[in-house]
This record gives C-alpha cells, sequence and structure tokens, in this order.
C-alpha cells in the first residue's frame, strides 16, 4: 500500500505565538504554509486580525490570507475545498503542507467533512443581510422558529452566523436544517460527513498555555497592541471603503465588533478596551474547549523558552526525503 503523504496541522488559541512558529518552520523545513484562519481571509482587515505584515509573508507565504472582501462571508466548506486543492498543489511540488491556525471549525471540516447541506447561495445570504440590517437579529431568530422550532431553541437569539445559515438553508431546500442533518448535530450546527477521508498522514501539534494567566496577560497586551496601532482608524476606513453593517460575519471578529460599538458611541474607550480584552479571552477558552475534543499527536506548551526549536524536532523525523 502507498504511504499516505505528510500534512502538519499546527494548531493553539489566540496569543499562543502560532504565527511566529510557522514563519520559523518554513525556514527550517520544506513546509509551505496555508493559513486556517476565519479572520485572516479579509482584506484590508490587518491591525485587529494580527494579520501577518508584508515582510513575514514575503519571508513565509501563506496561502488563504487576503482572499475576499470584508462583504464578502467564507465557510468551513469553502476552506475544505480550497485547502484540498493547496495540498494537493503543494504536496505534487514536494513540499508538505504546514495548515496553521486557531479557527478549529475549518479544521474539523478538513480532517472529517462536512455534511451534505446545500452551499451558500450568494442572492439569499444578500437578502438575509439586508433583513438583519433592518430588522435585526432577534427578528431573523422569530422567523426561524416559525420553520424550524428545533435549531431556533437550539441557537442564542443573537448567533448571526447560525441563525443566518438555517434560514438560508430553509430557503434554499424548502426544510428546516434539523431534519436534514438529523440527531447528532456537531458544534458547528452541521453534521461531519465520517465517509470523506483525509488522504494526508496527519501529524497534529497544539500549542498549550501551561499558565491561563500568563496567556491572559499575553491577550491583553495583544489588544492594547492593537489599539496603540490604530485598530479604531483601520475600522473607520473599512467602513467608508465597503458598505459594512455591525452583523456581517467580518465585523463579527473579535475586537472589530468591539470597535464598532466604540465608534457608535454604545461603549466609551476604558469599556472597548475591557470588552476586546474579555472577548479575546473568550475566543481563547472556546479554541482550548475545542482542542480537547480534537485528535493531537504532539502537544507543547506554547510558553517553552525554545518553542521554535521543540517543533522542529518534533517534525524533522517525519519530513520525507
Amino acid at each position: 500500500m502507498t504511504a499516505l503523504p505528510p500534512a502538519f496541522f499546527l494548531m493553539g488559541p489566540t496569543a499562543s505565538g502560532k504565527t511566529n512558529v510557522a514563519v520559523e518552520l518554513a525556514q527550517r523545513l520544506p513546509v509551505e504554509l496555508i493559513s486556517v484562519d476565519s479572520a485572516l481571509v479579509f482584506r484590508d482587515m490587518n491591525i485587529g486580525t494580527a494579520k501577518p505584515d508584508a515582510a513575514i509573508l514575503v519571508k513565509a507565504p501563506h496561502h488563504l490570507i487576503d482572499i475576499i472582501d470584508p462583504t464578502e462571508a467564507y465557510s468551513a466548506a469553502a476552506f475544505r475545498q480550497d485547502a484540498l486543492r493547496l495540498m494537493a498543489d503543494i504536496t505534487a511540488r514536494g513540499k508538505i503542507p504546514l495548515l496553521v491556525g486557531g479557527t478549529m471549525l475549518y479544521f474539523k471540516a478538513l480532517r472529517e467533512g462536512l455534511s451534505k447541506l446545500p452551499q451558500a447561495d450568494a442572492v439569499i445570504r444578500a437578502s438575509l443581510d439586508a433583513e438583519i440590517a433592518q430588522y435585526g437579529i432577534q427578528s431573523l431568530h422569530q422567523k426561524l422558529a416559525q420553520v424550524d422550532a428545533e435549531t431556533a431553541a437550539r441557537l442564542a437569539p443573537n448567533d448571526t452566523q447560525r441563525i443566518q445559515r438555517a434560514m438560508e438553508i430553509y430557503r434554499i431546500t424548502g426544510q428546516p436544517m434539523s431534519s436534514l442533518i438529523g440527531p447528532n448535530s456537531q458544534p458547528s450546527g452541521e453534521k461531519a460527513c465520517c465517509e470523506e477521508t483525509l488522504p494526508y498522514q496527519i501529524t497534529s501539534i497544539a500549542l498549550l498555555p501551561s499558565d491561563r494567566a500568563q496567556l491572559h496577560a499575553r491577550i491583553a497586551t495583544r489588544f492594547k497592541t492593537m489599539l496603540s496601532l490604530g485598530l479604531l482608524d483601520e475600522l473607520h476606513l473599512l467602513r467608508k471603503k465597503y458598505p459594512l453593517h455591525a452583523e456581517m460575519t467580518s465585523m463579527r471578529c473579535v475586537g472589530y465588533r468591539q470597535a464598532w460599538q466604540y465608534l457608535e458611541g454604545e461603549i466609551n474607550q476604558p469599556e472597548l478596551l475591557e470588552k476586546g480584552i474579555v472577548a479575546t479571552r473568550q475566543l481563547a477558552k472556546r479554541q482550548l474547549t475545542w482542542l480537547r475534543s480534537t485528535p493531537v499527536n504532539i502537544e507543547l506548551d506554547c510558553f517553552e523558552p525554545d518553542l521554535v526549536g521543540q517543533v522542529s524536532a518534533k517534525l524533522a523525523p517525519l519530513v520525507c526525503g
């Protein structure tokens, strides 16, 4: 039997140092980087996403960064399709795909596949965006309850992304999502399709914090740095360049949501700082929860002094040729 080609997954919560490790690994090993980050896909959203700067991207190019406008949406299914295509290209060039990021749903979708629910429909999605902008997400949640009570009961009334997706599925198929996915739904609201096998030998590396307080300190420093670098100015320019509203996927990203509230006068500057840090901590907590149920081959302390060396030493024996 022919051995499967290798691929590496580098995962961890926000502020765990994933990007730095991946960039340095690209200098030491024959790997090519694929971003696994639902925020880095958006063009012109640089500061609030902690996007690698131009110098870093020259040193270690990342695929799947800056691929759509902030007015557009990108799904786990679209990521899986793009990632599989890129992984095949990278493997054909004799290199190893190194997928790095913190969007755990994307890793799950890639490894396990997705349900056979319909793909996003741009026209219906735009219509739902307009409804949300005019009437609010709670109104759409109430409409969902009328056609799919089971799904509506499972979702929080302010869970914009999942409410919109459930209503989109209903409008495409004429059937409630709950009847299509069955009882064994995943946290994403879509059932995994276990017949789809990823044709790679995966080695997963998780960068985990040995000290949660230290991770929280990193998160606070990082958000303060984003503000000092001009996050509010960046959002102001985004709003001038694109027809954005607060419920778009891009504007629900951590940091941008709070910055939007500040620009709208809903919160003051101390509240912006506090809410931004708290939201980022909550994101890290969700990422760590996902990681606990994710297959991992190698766990390393993200505060290890020679973290790059530790990861490199673990992966070097797995590099073919």
